[in-house]
């Protein structure tokens, strides 16, 4: 596989599977309540950047609901998250273009991190799995293997370097995804797996989408938008996700009014994390065109 294409895919990746680690959650009426405030802080902790005490949480959750998948698929997704954040993963996406895409510094994953999250998604698998045999219309067992393989996508391209191992689990992800929307289409927060993927391989050069097409994902830019929106809009873990990830877009698109109204929404939002108020700095300083 040529460069260009490997970067490309590479970006394309994270960016199609990042978007699924945080992502709708029906829980059983017994619960509900409980434990949508609990994962709601877990994942405000994330985007914060709070790592460490978003761990503790989702610990705590496991602990009260050992048979659900998606307490340790949600842990994994810290882990990716906190990692991400060490090697400055999420930062790069805002690059303009390919070449300071690949000139971003590199830094060593830590083993130690790499095995606690596999771990977690060895156990989400598990579970998840077990309760398909019983319920295969299981709408936690649907989303927690589409973390779990949007997850591994991510490691396996952005830590790794293993882009076509990457694109299977981004297959993996997908197909996930598509059988929880028909389970609940009312389920926003899982068109941010579609849209972003709709979008970037929507973006690639025609002979580049042929390849790629060939490996079973296809693209179109437009409807990757309105996905994107759709899931800002009406989504919930993922909401901010989708708003981060329409920056990326529309700093691609040139559009940097609406690049920059996101991004300070996110600030406030989320002040704890730097990455939107470094971006927004950068982007001021870029000239226009």
């Amino acid at each position: 596989m040529g460069y260009g294409l490997r970067n490309r895919v590479c970006r394309a990746t994270l960016l199609g599977t990042v978007a699924i680690l945080f992502a709708c959650r029906t829980a059983p009426a017994v619960d509900t309540v409980a434990s949508a405030v609990s994962l709601d802080q877990g994942f405000s902790l994330l985007y914060n950047l709070e790592f460490t005490p978003a761990h503790q949480l989702f610990v705590s959750w496991q602990q009260q609901h050992p048979d659900d998948p998606m307490g340790p698929a949600c842990d994994a997704a810290g882990y990716l998250f906190a990692e991400f954040s060490r090697l400055g993963v999420l930062a790069a996406q805002f690059y303009a273009d390919d070449k300071a895409f690949a000139g971003r510094k590199q830094l060593t994953p830590d083993p130690a991190v790499r095995d606690r999250f596999y771990a977690a998604l060895d156990q989400a698998d598990k579970l998840a799995h077990s309760r398909l045999t019983r319920f295969p219309k299981d709408r936690d067992a649907l989303f927690a293997l589409t973390i779990s393989s949007g997850l591994k996508a991510d490691y396996a391209a952005l830590v790794e370097k293993r882009n076509i191992v990457s694109l299977r689990y981004t297959k993996d992800a997908t197909a996930w995804a598509q059988q929880l929307l028909a389970v609940d289409p009312d389920c926003f927060d899982a068109h941010l797996a579609t849209g972003v993927s709709q979008y970037i391989i929507g973006s690639m050069a025609a002979p580049i989408r042929w390849l790629v097409r060939l490996g079973g994902i296809s693209g179109d830019k437009q409807k990757g938008i309105v996905d994107l929106q759709l899931t800002a809009e009406r989504g919930h873990y993922l909401a901010p996700f989708a708003r981060i990830l329409l920056a990326i877009a529309y700093v691609r698109e040139k559009d940097k009014p609406r690049a920059r109204q996101l991004l300070v929404s996110l600030r406030d939002e989320f002040p704890q994390n730097p990455l939107f108020g470094e971006e927004i700095a950068r982007l001021d300083t870029r000239p226009a065109h």
